[in-house]
């Protein structure tokens, strides 16, 4: 049986009155990719960007079964997870190269001098940020930059990678490679949660999923029980025009 590597527990963000994320539960294991799907609007990746610490929480915050009370970006990047947000935050002005090794910096604070071998992982991953190694990021394509904020977060060996909408802006056919590479990631021994938009996309690659709603979870269950579910297709899969689920799965 996997290890229990992130646990959230009454998980909560709020913007000032206004609560976004309600007393959520939520899991990821070892080896498991988990995607949080939804309509805009829904705390998808407000509840991202506050597991990594980035938004103050509530709750609990448990990563192998450790909590950490008021986690911060640095404490989760200590403890292995990289984030790679919605708008990427690529530095346009420097290299593939530079934006890599930046990305292994952490790890460089700490004495590890593996950013060599680290980034040859990176381009066997992505053989088209090699040939592109030394040019400037902002002259990368839409998706080669989705590419180079992943293998940035890649190059601080994550237990946990965190991705925030990463086919934002992208052709079908370059959603289809970018997220081949995030179900290959569980082979390299990461585990991955996913926020997404595009709900089928992101249950084909998926081990698990949550829908979120109005900040809570309004169905859950294995990724290819609710890509298969009717009301999964009616809302999200382009057959309904319903603006929320109905009542949620018994036990969800």
């Amino acid at each position: 049986m996997s290890a229990r590597l992130l646990e959230l527990t009454d998980f909560g963000v709020a913007y000032g009155a206004v609560q976004a994320v309600h007393k959520l539960a939520l899991t990821v294991d070892e080896g498991e990719i988990v995607t949080v799907i939804g309509p805009n609007g829904a705390g998808k990746s407000t509840l991202l960007c506050a597991a990594m610490g980035l938004l103050p929480s509530s709750g609990t915050l448990a990563l192998d079964g450790r909590t950490l009370v008021r986690p911060t970006v640095e404490m989760m990047v200590a403890a292995g997870v990289a984030l790679v947000p919605e708008k990427r935050e690529l530095f346009g002005e420097m290299s593939v190269e530079d934006n890599l090794l930046l990305g292994g910096f952490w790890r460089w604070r700490k004495g590890q001098r593996d950013q060599a071998a680290r980034m040859q992982e990176v381009f066997a991953i992505f053989p088209r940020l090699q040939e592109r190694r030394s040019q400037m990021a902002l002259t990368l394509s839409g998706g080669e930059r989705q590419m180079l904020a992943i293998g940035r977060a890649l190059m601080a060996k994550p237990r946990l990678l965190m991705l925030d909408e990463p086919s934002l802006g992208l052709a079908p056919l370059i959603v289809r490679e970018v997220l081949q590479v995030v179900a290959s990631l569980r082979n390299l021994g990461v585990s991955v949660l996913l926020v997404e938009q595009n709900a089928r996309a992101a249950l084909q690659v998926a081990d698990r999923a949550y829908v979120l709603e109005m900040g809570t979870v309004a169905l859950s269950g294995p990724a290819q029980a609710l890509l298969h579910d009717r009301r999964i297709i009616d809302t999200y899969l382009g057959i309904g025009k319903k603006n929320s689920l109905p009542s949620p799965l018994p036990g969800a």
